[in-house]
């Protein structure tokens, strides 16, 4: 079984005490928004106008 932190790749990151990032599925394409403030986060996938989801192409042998 593979490992869950090897699905995914951190493309963008901002904040210190309020964190923004964005996540993308290596297997799917697809892309998340992770927002954490304090004790509290939220993940949720990134969609384009039309309601279909943000999906791009990443190489699975992709390193941060």
């Amino acid at each position: 079984m593979a490992k869950t932190d090897d699905r995914f790749v951190k493309t963008y990151s901002q904040g210190a005490m309020n964190i923004s990032e964005i996540w993308v599925d290596k297997q799917t394409g697809v892309n998340y928004l992770f927002h954490a403030s304090g004790y509290a986060g939220g993940l949720t996938p990134l969609l384009n106008r039309d309601g279909t989801p943000v999906v791009t192409s990443v190489p699975r042998d992709y390193d941060e």
